[in-house]
């Protein structure tokens, strides 16, 4: 493909922006495609918010679905036949060179899309479709409506043109579980803004959100859901409070309600503040509050992308030990055994009560973030995936 200017139209079935991860990696992405001069425009459902420097087109106003949490639901094989027309009266004006679909349904809708409008598809695949839907309880291993949705996964995953991943563990389940060719599959992980996600005024922010002053505080942020490992995250904070450690623990996320209920129940409530939605543009602030960032996401599928923020932020992490963890942290991280949230727990307190480690660690993952982790260097990679698409020129 020659060096040129692309009209890329990406294709995301969710309520883009919502202020978690999957919305960060396409609004990410975008930004960095359109700083190498592309013209990107998203296509969407009618709910979440627009971004700015990205065109976003959405749906017509579904009312009775206001879903902006996480997961599959039933509404959406309509919401997702309105975005296919949507989808296609936008590249009919915006005459796009090729489409950029997230998750697989959205790839689904974009495998059709291509045929119509003879462009090259990518697939942006963050995790596995079937092992998402298991991991969020619609529906149960091994049942005949997991082997339907299987069936779809494989039949999206055949007929991309290429395949970007989040995480590299990812592209190799899609080469070896799925037989996908090694030339049509490229990791291209989440990544961050450096200058945008760094050490801030911690002392100020713990005021501003009503923090403990005299204490560790370990936070985390994200979706609250059993496979983010939330509830995971509240059996640890009662584990710290029954050992007398001294550790306040910082949630910000949504939905929130069920977590803030189960931490009355427990008896914990003085040890944790649930702040409820975080506005992306102010998460780096608020990360500042923290002195050890948690993650005990238990998906083995799916990448981990608050981890590039938790770096750039200076924090030290602790996360059950898995593939896609430690492609991120390598040796900068500190890991549990997977599942186990006594060991977790072990870990969190040796941790809060090691200031030293905590200093160390906290230079380590600001070092490796920047190296290594920048929003400009993952942008410029997916440039190099569409460079090798069969782009027809303008006539």
């Amino acid at each position: 493909m020659p060096d040129r200017k692309l009209r890329v139209l990406m294709i995301a079935p969710t309520p883009y922006f919502a202020d978690r991860g999957c919305h960060v990696r396409i609004y990410e992405e975008a930004r960095s495609l359109a700083g190498f001069g592309h013209e990107v425009r998203i296509v969407t459902y009618h709910l979440g918010r627009d971004m700015p420097g990205i065109p976003t087109s959405r749906i017509r106003n579904i009312p009775w679905y206001r879903k902006l949490s996480a997961g599959p639901s039933w509404h959406k094989p309509y919401l997702d036949l309105l975005l296919f027309f949507k989808t296609l009266a936008v590249a009919r004006s915006f005459r796009p060179h090729l489409l950029h679909a997230h998750l697989h349904e959205g790839a689904f809708l974009g495998i059709f899309l291509k045929k119509i409008l003879k462009v090259p598809l990518v697939f942006d695949c963050q995790g596995s479709l079937t092992a998402e839907i298991i991991d969020h309880g619609f529906v149960r291993k091994g049942s005949a409506l997991c082997r339907v949705f299987r069936a779809v996964e494989g039949f999206v995953n055949r007929r991309a043109d290429h395949i970007v991943t989040s995480s590299g563990p990812a592209a190799t389940a899609l080469r070896e579980e799925w037989n996908v060719p090694a030339g049509k599959v490229t990791a291209v992980m989440d990544g961050v803004h450096t200058g945008e996600f760094s050490p801030g005024p911690k002392a100020e922010v713990r005021r501003e959100l009503g923090l403990p002053s005299d204490r560790p505080v370990a936070l985390f942020l994200g979706v609250l859901n059993r496979y983010q490992g939330i509830d995971i995250l509240m059996d640890v904070v009662k584990t710290m409070k029954e050992r007398g450690v001294e550790l306040h623990v910082l949630v910000m996320g949504f939905p929130e309600e069920r977590y803030q209920a189960l931490a009355r129940e427990a008896g914990i409530s003085d040890r944790i503040t649930f702040t409820g939605r975080i506005d992306y543009r102010q998460a780096s602030r608020c990360l500042s509050a923290g002195d050890i960032a948690l993650s005990p996401k238990i998906s083995l599928t799916e990448a981990n992308g608050k981890l590039f923020n938790y770096m750039a932020c200076g924090l030290p992490v602790v996360v059950f030990d898995t593939p896609v963890n430690r492609e991120i942290l390598g040796d900068a991280g500190v890991y549990a055994r997977f599942g186990d949230p006594a060991d977790f727990a072990d870990r969190v307190e040796e941790l809060a009560r090691d200031e030293e480690k905590q200093r160390e660690l906290s230079s380590m993952v600001r070092d490796k973030v920047v190296r290594e982790h920048s929003w400009e260097a993952r942008g410029a990679r997916l440039e190099a995936v569409y460079r090798e698409l069969p782009v027809t020129r303008d006539e």
